[in-house]
């Protein structure tokens, strides 16, 4: 009799525990398969130190095949799912398609960044999902800061040397945290950038930060951030984005290069795909994770719509903390249907909260104990590196070494701006050109024209700016506009066709950019803690 065959589509945290539990559980008794674009599971609660140079990103990546020997791994992104004929069909690094067949199906393809109807952000702000947006950010920062240096315009400085972050979430409020930690350090031992004075905006609509967690853990974090010198703005978003800045909802215009996007995320496209009963762009699932109709077929993570059982009629919200043991749970659910044995019902209970504001500064509230300052900071560290699967040793010393010497503030410039597109379905990939798009992900819509909201110019400056400036405002002749190509890559930065400022170390400023739980008994407690959705709806979060 042949073993049975185990899709596991998606190697997040709902993913990649599920195929750990399943490896575990099986013993050699059932093929399984894992589909996902890169060979790693992310480690999302660190990626914000990778932006600012603090963790090398190996660091925060976990091999696949190296830490599931007995998992066939398959690289590519899913295009489909045959329910009827019971495959999957996805396509390869190099745009070949393929497909697998399957006796048990675990859809865990996780969340994209979420895009909200504001004119100019699909075009000029970057999110913050996947390692090609931190790496891409960590450049950027680093050019930015470098060529405010050698501005002789005080407003141009000033513009280059501001940041602006939108969602005051758990990865917008860590992204601000460390960014100013960054940027100051690599103007405190430069005498030559004494005029360089780096300005973070932290935005949301929201009347905290943190909104979703505990107020005191909401408080330390507005302290710390302040007192560092971010410009916590509550009650106030983007209204509409430039190439010259943003102009933020109170009606102030301020001039930037630079706009993270940490509004939340939405349930990856391919579970609505499928054309099943879906809540809020989420796969409805019983409690078991299964899909009803479809007892070949569970669910978990951001995907996945699963019952709270301690909230009758809701559903428990997108973030790591659940994903993660989701992931446990939908394991020894698939071993479970495969050996007649009882489907077990997902529970959860918080642990408690960590957030890391860089340097020695944390919030944290284990088991319910508010904790602040260094004590915070050594328990959320301590919390990460027992979450992590991996890297330990390789994480413990970078941080031990980022006290002892220099930061290093350079820029690479291997990830372009055209690469990283806030509205891709796949920021685990920097794109590529010749890339294949995946059939569910949607082409970018064209954004009606409308007058934009910049700072008064006279004619010669503006001539000047579009000569030699970083931001181009007109299309030049037989060039199409960036969204109206597909994937929303503009035509002058393609390789083979980019002006000398466009070279690695000048990216134009127009097209500059934007997780986690408590503790399990097992061999790994649920990485990081618990993240916000930044908004009311249940169906979108921040993870």
């Amino acid at each position: 009799m042949s073993r049975p065959r185990i899709v596991i589509v998606g190697a997040g945290f709902a993913g990649y525990r599920t195929a750990r539990t399943l490896a575990r559980l099986a013993r050699g008794r059932a093929d399984i398969t894992v589909l996902n674009p890169t060979g790693y599971f992310l480690y999302l609660p660190l990626l914000p130190q990778v932006a600012a140079g603090l963790l090398e990103p190996r660091r925060v990546t976990i091999s696949l095949s190296g830490t599931l020997p007995q998992v066939r791994l398959v690289l590519g992104e899913a295009d489909g799912i045959d329910l009827d004929g019971r495959t999957v069909r996805y396509t390869d690094p190099e745009g070949n398609p393929g497909s697998l067949g399957y006796d048990r199906l675990v859809l865990a393809a996780g969340s994209v960044n979420k895009l909200l109807p504001v004119p100019g952000v699909a075009e000029h702000a970057h999110g913050f999902r996947g390692l090609p947006e931190a790496l891409y950010l960590r450049d950027h920062v680093t050019r930015q800061m470098e060529l405010a240096a050698a501005a002789d315009d005080p407003e141009s400085r000033a513009a280059r040397c501001t940041f602006v972050v939108v969602g005051a979430g758990y990865t917008g409020t860590e992204v601000a945290a460390h960014g100013q930690l960054f940027t100051d350090a690599q103007v405190r031992k430069h005498p030559l950038r004494k005029d360089v004075r780096p300005r973070w905006m932290l935005l949301d609509v929201a009347d905290r930060v943190l909104p979703e967690l505990d107020e005191r853990l909401s408080r330390t974090a507005d302290r710390v951030l302040r007192e560092r010198g971010v410009d916590v703005r509550m009650g106030t978003s983007v209204k509409e984005a430039t190439p010259d800045g943003v102009l933020l909802t109170d009606g102030e215009f301020v001039a930037t290069r630079t706009l993270v996007w940490c509004v939340g995320v939405r349930p990856d496209p391919l579970a609505a795909s499928l054309g099943l009963p879906m809540e809020r762009g989420r796969l409805l699932v019983e409690p078991s994770l299964q899909v009803p109709g479809q007892p070949e077929v569970f669910a978990c993570g951001d995907a996945a719509a699963v019952p709270d059982l301690d909230k009758p009629g809701g559903y428990t919200p997108m973030t790591a903390q659940h994903a993660w043991r989701q992931g446990t749970v939908a394991g020894r659910n698939v071993a479970a249907s495969l050996s007649g044995g009882e489907l077990l019902p997902y529970r959860h209970k918080d642990m408690g909260f960590v957030v890391d504001l860089g340097g020695a500064q944390a919030a944290a509230n284990p088991l319910g104990v508010p904790l602040s300052g260094p004590v915070a900071g050594a328990v959320t560290r301590g919390y990460h590196l027992a979450a992590m699967p991996g890297n330990r040793i390789r994480v413990a010393a970078d941080w031990l070494l980022d006290t002892l010497l220099p930061r290093q503030a350079v820029q690479l410039g291997l990830v372009r701006s055209w690469s990283v597109p806030l509205e891709s379905a796949s920021p685990e990939l920097a794109r590529v050109p010749g890339r294949p798009q995946r059939q569910h992900e949607e082409p970018p819509q064209q954004q009606p024209e409308k007058e934009t909201h910049m700072r008064p110019t006279d004619s010669a400056e503006k001539a000047a700016q579009n000569e030699t400036g970083p931001a181009e405002a007109r299309p030049r002749p037989g060039v199409e506009e960036a969204r109206a190509r597909p994937g929303g890559e503009p035509a002058k930065n393609q390789p083979g066709g980019e002006p000398a400022r466009n070279q690695p170390g000048g990216e134009p400023a127009r097209n500059q950019p934007g997780p986690a739980p408590g503790g399990l008994p097992e061999e790994h407690p649920a990485p990081g803690p618990v993240k916000r959705t930044d908004a009311p709806d249940p169906a979108e979060g921040d993870s």
